[in-house]
């Protein structure tokens, strides 16, 4: 079989992470090439099957839900084995960027459950606060420790065709992803060993210990060992994988709602074989309309009666707090430049995509008149449900998506058809450019902390711009590395 021969590579007309447009490879990827051209398409095609299999072992699976089987399907996690590489100082700016910008959105979400004076100010519409479908009026005057909401955020980055990374969107309310981006590393390491001798990318695997010392910085009682769990919505959820493994990683309970209650001190407790036992710090995966039935549905099954009330009392802390999904609202979202000017007197370190707020009346027709060329996106929706690609639509799709516009033009934002930057691929025994975004998960609490890397997902399908795992997607392992 014949080796890779990157002359040979079709990078398309946008950014590629490893190759350049003269088919040379960036220089913190030359070593990377070099080995994988050194391999003949039998050999990479084998290791892959390797990773596949480890994979399966390992139990890594994730949960999707289908209309067709009505219900969900567990499938093994995707991978590719070829990473992405990103140089460290590149790596610094987006380091940076991320903590400017969680920063900015803790200060925004704090304001907005005190005074509000971002929107007295005008800089934010008070309609747009009052509509969102996340803000929490019964999360008004409540002050977590370090007024921090969002300790736990994961912000999507894409670099289009020209290289600049730019910001697609912030998930601040259950972030899903991080123990894929901790066992891809994983699997890397036991089908590619011999990557490892001509890189040493910048370690991943001590984000449980940061996610555990973040949680416990905010035990409401000043003890060496608070006690915390996860809090799971159960094993059909789709991300139930991730939560017992952080569980387990932590060393914490993984507990559903029936586990715990809260008892007439405004305490919380577990059940436990030896009794009850007090809890600090719930990191709550569960939504929040389903954490407490006292204070939001009534007849959730998932949460803990009296948990909001706990909360407010002080006597356990949250995590990420009921009410941060506020500024995960995509209309926010454009506003989040604004935000970071007023609260930090700084100008973005990293863009937002260009963005029409379809609630304005000249955006709106704007948008209508050129669906084939936007992105539109519902300002609630995750996972790539209910959005629109303008340029893999059909007519009669694009009718549709039109009418819902129409209808509700609060729930919408557009946004340019971006060239989304690609990295080599294994696709039957040949090497081709997949389109790929990153998620980096931003901790917060006493001190700010960042993944090295983050969450690489590709498109696994030639000129899909769709990456995520719920819609065909799969993932890669990605590596930040100093330039030699």
């Amino acid at each position: 079989m014949k080796n890779i021969d990157w002359k040979t590579y079709e990078a398309g007309k946008v950014w590629d992470e490893l190759i350049d447009t003269e088919n040379r490879p960036r220089p913190h990827g030359e070593q990377l090439a070099r080995l994988l051209a050194g391999m003949d398409a039998d050999e990479l095609a084998s290791r892959q099957t390797a990773a596949d299999l480890a994979i399966k072992e390992m139990g890594i699976t994730f949960t999707v839900y289908s209309d067709e089987t009505r219900g969900a399907i567990d499938r093994t996690w995707p991978f590719d084995i070829v990473p992405r590489i990103i140089a460290k100082n590149e790596w610094d700016t987006i380091e940076k960027g991320l903590k400017q910008r969680v920063t900015a959105l803790n200060r925004f979400i704090d304001d907005l459950y005190h005074d509000q004076e971002i929107i007295r100010a005008g800089i934010i519409p008070r309609e747009i606060i009052a509509s969102s479908s996340n803000f929490r009026p019964q999360c008004v005057g409540i002050s977590p420790r370090f007024g921090v909401w969002a300790h736990i955020c994961g912000s999507d980055l894409v670099r289009d065709r020209d290289g600049t990374v730019y910001v697609l969107e912030d998930n601040l309310r259950v972030p899903s992803g991080v123990s894929y981006m901790l066992e891809n590393r994983l699997v890397t390491k036991r089908v590619f060993p011999e990557l490892f001798e001509d890189y040493a990318p910048l370690p991943v695997d001590d984000y449980p210990s940061q996610l555990y010392d973040a949680l416990a910085a905010l035990s409401p009682r000043d003890i060496e060992y608070p006690e915390m769990v996860v809090l799971t919505p159960g094993v059909y959820n789709s991300a139930y994988f991730e939560h017992s493994y952080l569980a387990q990683q932590m060393g914490c309970e993984l507990v559903e709602g029936r586990d715990l209650y809260v008892d007439g001190d405004d305490c919380v407790y577990m059940r436990t074989v030896g009794g009850p036992a007090r809890v600090d710090v719930i990191y709550r995966r569960v939504d929040d309309l389903f954490l407490d039935p006292e204070a939001f549905h009534p007849d959730s099954l998932l949460g803990v009666p009296g948990l909001l009330r706990a909360w407010k009392a002080g006597k356990v802390a949250l995590a990420n707090a009921p009410g941060a999904g506020v500024a995960d609202d995509k209309v926010v979202y454009s506003y989040v430049p604004d935000i970071i000017e007023f609260y930090l007197g700084e100008k973005p370190v990293l863009p937002n995509v260009p963005t029409w707020r379809c609630m304005e009346p000249e955006a709106l027709a704007d948008t209508l008149a050129n669906l084939e060329n936007r992105v539109v996106k519902p300002a609630n929706e995750s996972g790539g449900y209910g959005m629109l690609v303008g340029s893999a639509s059909t007519e009669k799709e694009r009718e549709e998506f039109a009418k819902r516009l129409k209808q509700d033009p609060r729930n919408y934002i557009a946004q340019p058809v971006l060239g989304l930057s690609t990295v080599p691929t294994i696709v039957e025994k040949r090497m081709e450019p997949r389109h790929v975004d990153l998620r980096p998960f931003i901790l917060s609490a006493d001190q700010q902390q960042v993944t090295m890397g983050g969450l690489t997902r590709v498109a696994l399908r030639q000129g899909s711009l769709v990456v995520n795992s719920s819609q065909g997607g799969g993932s890669k392992d990605t590596w930040i590395v100093p330039l030699r």
